[in-house]
Formats: structure tokens, C-alpha cells, sequence
């Protein structure tokens, strides 16, 4: 039998939960959607000043921390005639990125890169740049969005780098009856497990120190917390959630295997 064979398994995903679903319904669980994203927002006019900006000054260092703000950018440079001074601005400064997605675009781009972190966390990353003294009083572009990005600013500038900080996207908050529905189940402990496959879904979750606690003593208790790579397992055992379960290759398909396996070796 199934290891996943009558379990309820909460799918936090928004883009990704319908296949995520498909493949519970296949190991036999049953998934609840709560989608707690949150709306994706683009802004082009800060993607064009943005660029315009990085092409008229010096910098040592571009920083990229997702695909998506890679994509977003460079978009809006095709849309407006500048795509072909972008890359090739690019490809004469330094680049950094933090994961696969961005790797992927990279290569699509023909955008040479020349460091990347080694585990797809931007801990590793930061972690090279602020050991690296020649990073030192460098200027650098760094792109994020609304969440971590001061953060990820300040630790540059604790080496002296000077930064312009790049928010091509931000998200809103999620939908709050969804969000307090999924609250509810956990600290109601009704749930088997919940998936997470974003940092930024973590954090929506445990936005409110109120219910924090209580969320992550169900998980600690009885709600097994599964996420689908490292950064975002990495957001939940930050905020004391010691057992989270996660792929070796982190993959959709892998995450439900896994999740899977864990249930059938517990119930063996």
C-alpha cells in the first residue's frame, strides 16, 4: 500500500499545485489547496530605470538571486531596445548567481557567470562575497524583491560594497481567508503534512508572531513539514521547525516520492 494511502496533505504552492496534487492523488493521498504565493507583481517602469541605470554606470558586480527578476529584466530590455547593450553590459562585469532557474537563464542568454553558489542558498553566496577581500568596496547591482532584500543589502555594505538594489517584482500578500484556513488546519494539527516549494510561502505562513508559535509546535508535533529544496527548507528550520522533510534532487516528483517513502517507513 502507499505510504501517502489516506493522507491529507496541504499544498501551499500556487503556480505548481495542480501537478503537485496529480502525483498526491498517484501515491494515493488526498490534497487540500491553500495557495499562499501571493500575486506575483511586475513593475516595468522600475525594470527600465533599473536597467537604464546599469547601463550608465560602472559596476564590478551583478548579482542575480532568482530567475525570475533575470527574466523580468531582461524583458522589459527587449521591449524597450535595449536587450543587446543588457547582455552585452553583462558580460563585461561580474556575475553572481544564487540557483538553478538563474543558471538556466544565463545560459539561455549567453551570459557568462563567475560565481554561483554552491548549494543554491544566497547564504552561500553572501558567505563567499564577505570572505572574498577583493570583493571589498565594489560596486554592485543586486537584484532581488520585497522580501530578504534589505537584508541582502546590508550584508554587502557591511564589506564596504557600495549596492543599487534591483526590485524588478515584489508580492502581494496572499488571499487572508486562505492563508487563515491553512493556519487553522495545522494548528488543528488535521492536516499529515503541508508542501511548501517558496521561502515566500513559509514566511506568509508565519507572518503573525500570534499564531507562530502554535504553528510551529503542530509541525514540531504532528504536521510533517515538506519542502522542496533547500532555501525553502532552510525558512522553515530557521523559525524552529526541527523535523522537515526534503528531496535529494529538488523536484516536484522527488518531493512526493520522498514524502512517500518517509510514510511507509514509519508505518512499517
Amino acid at each position: 500500500m502507499a505510504g501517502l494511502a489516506g493522507k491529507k496533505i496541504g499544498v501551499a504552492a500556487d503556480r505548481s499545485a495542480e501537478s503537485i496534487s496529480k502525483l498526491i492523488q498517484k501515491h494515493e493521498g488526498h490534497p487540500q489547496i491553500f495557495s499562499i504565493q501571493g500575486k506575483q507583481m511586475l513593475n516595468e517602469q522600475i525594470c527600465i530605470e533599473n536597467i537604464q541605470y546599469f547601463l550608465k554606470n560602472s559596476f564590478d558586480w551583478v548579482i542575480l538571486t532568482t530567475g525570475i527578476g533575470a527574466k523580468t529584466l531582461s524583458d522589459a530590455a527587449y521591449e524597450n531596445d535595449l536587450y543587446s547593450s543588457f547582455i552585452d553590459k553583462l558580460n563585461k562585469t561580474n556575475v553572481a548567481i544564487r540557483g538553478k532557474k538563474t543558471l538556466d537563464w544565463c545560459k539561455k542568454h549567453t551570459v557568462n557567470v563567475h560565481r554561483i553558489s554552491e548549494d543554491g542558498t544566497m547564504e552561500n553566496l553572501l558567505a563567499a562575497f564577505t570572505a572574498d577581500q577583493q570583493v571589498e568596496q565594489k560596486q554592485v547591482f543586486l537584484q532581488a524583491y520585497n522580501q530578504d532584500d534589505a537584508q541582502l543589502k546590508e550584508e554587502l555594505e557591511k564589506v564596504q560594497c557600495s549596492v543599487y538594489l534591483s526590485k524588478p517584482y515584489s508580492y502581494e500578500r496572499p488571499d487572508h481567508e486562505v492563508l487563515s484556513n491553512l493556519k487553522k488546519k495545522i494548528i488543528e494539527q488535521s492536516l499529515d503534512a503541508v508542501v511548501f516549494t517558496s521561502k515566500t510561502q513559509v514566511k506568509n505562513i508565519l507572518s503573525e508572531q500570534l499564531d507562530t508559535k502554535n504553528i510551529v509546535q503542530a509541525f514540531n508535533e504532528q504536521v510533517l513539514a515538506v519542502a522542496v529544496g533547500k532555501v525553502t527548507a532552510n525558512e522553515l528550520e530557521r523559525s524552529g521547525i526541527v523535523n522537515v522533510l526534503q528531496p535529494e534532487n529538488p523536484k516536484m516528483g522527488a518531493m512526493i516520492v520522498e514524502i512517500d517513502r518517509y510514510y511507509q517507513s514509519i508505518n512499517a
